[in-house]
């Protein structure tokens, strides 16, 4: 699959987004790239790393930010959302955007190209977005999409040993995951009966 191909995944196929061929774990360059850490990400490109595959996977992640970005956009444009609703969103996607600038940069760290971003029509489409036919709809979109993305980031924490990598990805899923327990909450849904409601 060329980088330059890649689609966002739907919700459905988020939990195995950044699985890319092989393991197609992201290494712990990409990870350390990824969290800032230059002089951790040197150390573990010495110990040999896969700079093409972890590329690979950002690309994947990157669609992912890009299509969270741009249904915020979509959900501010459909005059469904309220005016106290339209802040969180804004904000949302504020949080989408650094993690964007985030996953951009350590791909270019790594010598690879950040995949573009799709147009809000092609990622409307893609969304059935034309089915949303009020707030509660609009809700129910983000919150699916939001589940989707923490149960992807928390879907790589098992493959490093070392803890500092670890928590990156659990920084991302815990924004995503932030994001969907507010959407849950303006929707009304009850509080998850058993623990582990995420991943």
């Amino acid at each position: 699959m060329s980088i330059e191909t890649i689609t966002a995944p739907t919700s459905a196929g988020r939990r195995g987004l950044l699985r890319v061929g092989g393991t197609g774990l992201l290494s712990a360059t990409a990870v350390a790239l990824l969290a800032g850490c230059e002089r951790m990400a040197s150390t573990a490109q010495a110990q040999g790393g896969n700079a093409a595959n972890d590329v690979q996977i950002l690309n994947v992640a990157l669609a992912l930010e890009h299509e969270a970005i741009s249904a915020y956009s979509i959900a501010a444009a459909s005059g469904l959302v309220t005016r106290q609703v339209l802040p969180v969103a804004v904000a949302f996607q504020s949080h989408h955007k650094e993690h964007r600038d985030a996953l951009v940069a350590t791909i270019q760290k790594l010598g690879g190209s950040a995949v573009a971003a799709k147009s809000d029509a092609e990622v409307a489409k893609a969304l059935n977005a034309g089915s949303l036919k009020n707030q509660t709809d609009v809700l129910r979109l983000a919150q699916r999409l939001e589940r989707g993305a923490a149960n992807a980031y928390l879907g790589v924490i098992p493959s490093f040993s070392d803890r500092n990598l670890a928590q990156v990805s659990g920084k991302l899923a815990s924004d995503e995951t932030g994001h969907w327990v507010i959407l849950s909450q303006a929707l009304g849904d009850p509080i998850a009966p058993k623990a582990f409601y995420v991943g």
